[in-house]
């Protein structure tokens, strides 16, 4: 039986492990701390967004694999699939990367532009739902009634990563500026992604 710390460290993980990979909601994030400008706002919107998505997968998805037990089964093996190819598509990052550093110029002043901006990125991009509602409520549903904890830990984790992105910008950014330290992040990521994606599938 897979205990409360495990199954809330798992979750942290894994959450981590999604929320890290660059994209342009990190970049955003990171280029308004750097200037200071809402940042409290946007990490605000980016952890309150996450938090929700994540509730809505652990309970959504979570829910239909208690109700019919054989669900399991077929979630364990797409989520399983998708962890394993996104953790090969870190891979390919680091191996192959694009050679852009992490640019923090070009947003307007102000705090309603950022706001709407970070609202846009969070809601209308496609991605956020296909990571945080079903494949974090796939994984979240193998640790059965303690799906929920697994879902704190990922909220955890959303949390301490824009905070920690947003108010320590200006010690990070020179760092996270650097294409060789998303090459090292993008590295943990597709070793977790493609662990967390065998164990899923081979225990399905």
């Amino acid at each position: 039986m897979t205990s409360t710390f495990t199954a809330g460290a798992a979750g942290f993980g894994t959450g981590l492990s999604l929320i890290v990979a660059i994209g342009a909601q990190n970049a955003f994030v990171l280029r308004q701390g750097i200037r200071r400008q809402a940042v409290l706002a946007v990490v605000a919107i980016c952890a309150l967004s996450d938090a929700a998505l994540i509730a809505l997968g652990v309970g959504g998805v979570g829910a239909v694999v208690v109700k019919w037990p054989g669900a399991l089964t077929v979630v364990g093996w797409i989520g399983g699939a998708f962890l394993l190819v996104y953790g090969a598509l870190a891979a390919r990052r680091v191996l192959r990367p694009g050679g852009g550093a992490l640019r923090t110029e070009g947003e307007a002043a102000g705090s309603v532009r950022p706001v709407l901006t970070c609202l846009a990125m969070t809601w209308l991009n496609p991605h956020v739902y296909l990571d945080t509602v079903f494949l974090l409520g796939s994984v979240a549903a193998d640790h059965g009634a303690l799906r929920w904890t697994f879902g704190l830990g990922a909220v955890l984790a959303s949390l301490c990563w824009f905070t920690a992105l947003g108010f320590g910008a200006r010690m990070l950014g020179r760092f996270l500026a650097k294409p060789a330290a998303w090459r090292i992040l993008d590295g943990l990521v597709a070793a977790t992604m493609i662990v967390l994606g065998a164990v899923l599938v081979i225990g399905s």
